[in-house]
């Protein structure tokens, strides 16, 4: 207890999101579950992402095509060998890691502009590519898989909780979800703590100076695409449980850059900011074009845009105004509010008990 009133208040928020992502399948539909287990797995794709633009400088437009080779790892090893769901997550996010870590060999020699469009070559030939071994991959029909079922304890258990009501797959596939968010994010957090974290920031200002203090450039930046790639062949493991099916169409280009969009509102460098990257990128594209579409001064024109072009619209119109009005990010917004308010308390305060003389513009 004296560690809880000791602890900062950041510790409070955060226990705060645990106890309310733990207890949202209890009080919304399964379907919604699912919604939501949806944003946990954008979240975690945009944390590793995020651990390689915002803490190492290193700009990806390819980490679609990482989830899609963790989704079909995932979906081969389930539909062909018949190995048990879970045991194919960390498979698939070991496989795609190592993948990353030696894509992230060649990328030592490139620039950020030339880094950036060969990961976008990769994003874009990755569609492509899934198609060829057809008796492997399904071709352009893709895997189809069954949706797993809880284990009858946890079932069991999820029903003393909330009154009797079993557990359907798609809550079974969300504590899923958020059991292997929550232990990601904490890895994370403890990465950019320590030494591993402070050398991808000292790489991120400046490669020479870093390398001048003894950090090994190389390593960390091969090992920062190594670990994002394996963030991103979980999230792709999991959308491929979670949607029952896996194709090329499932991840197309544009994945590449909702990821990237929803790491930089979120907010880089940060951790809270991919799970609020991961909420907007998830649910901007539905709330808007829902919005345009109900709401009646919106020139009809401008509303079969929201609706008809996709997501580009919208995230173009946020990305703008996150660029111009919060350069930080969502999280950098906060932040930044939240000292100002805590200055102007304290400056308050201190004017009130007459430790310092008051402003003489408020006389």
């Amino acid at each position: 207890m004296s560690f809880l009133r000791n602890a900062p208040p950041r510790y409070a928020l955060v226990l705060v999101a645990v106890a309310f992502f733990a207890g949202l399948p209890t009080v919304v539909t399964s379907f919604q579950s699912l919604e939501w287990t949806g944003v946990l797995i954008f979240a975690i794709a945009i944390m590793g992402l995020n651990l390689l633009v915002g803490y190492s400088g290193q700009i990806s437009l390819g980490h679609g095509a990482f989830m899609a080779l963790g989704a079909y790892s995932t979906a081969i090893l389930v539909h062909r060998y018949h190995i048990d769901y879970l045991a194919t997550i960390p498979i698939a996010g070991l496989l795609t890691g190592l993948v990353g870590f030696f894509l992230g060999i060649p990328a030592l020699r490139l620039s950020p502009l030339y880094l950036a469009l060969a990961t976008f070559a990769l994003a874009v030939v990755t569609p492509s590519l899934i198609k060829r071994p057809a008796d492997l991959t399904g071709g352009v029909q893709g895997i189809l898989l069954q949706p797993p079922d809880p284990p009858q304890p946890v079932a069991d258990a999820f029903g003393l909780i909330n009154g009797g009501t079993p557990m359907t797959s798609e809550q079974w596939l969300y504590y899923v979800t958020f059991a292997i968010a929550l232990v990601l994010f904490w890895v994370a957090w403890n990465l950019v703590r320590h030494r591993p974290g402070r050398a991808l920031r000292a790489l991120r200002d400046g490669e020479l100076a870093a390398a001048s203090f003894g950090v090994n450039v190389a390593g960390y930046k091969t090992l920062a695409f190594g670990l994002s790639a394996f963030y991103a062949g979980i999230a792709g493991a999991l959308y491929g449980l979670t949607t029952g099916f896996v194709s090329p169409d499932t991840f197309p280009v544009s994945l590449s850059f909702q990821l990237l969009v929803g790491a930089v509102i979120g907010g880089l460098a940060s951790i809270p900011g991919p799970l609020l990257g991961g909420i907007v990128t998830y649910w901007l594209p539905i709330i808007s074009s829902q919005y345009a579409s109900d709401q009646s001064w919106i020139p009809a024109q401008v509303a079969a845009v929201f609706k008809d072009a996709g997501p580009a619209v919208s995230y173009g119109a946020l990305l703008i105004l996150i660029m111009i009005f919060a350069p930080n990010g969502i999280v950098g917004l906060i932040l930044s509010g939240y000292s100002r308010l805590r200055n102007r308390l304290l400056g308050a305060n201190e004017r009130g008990t007459g430790q310092i003389p008051p402003d003489p513009q408020t006389v």
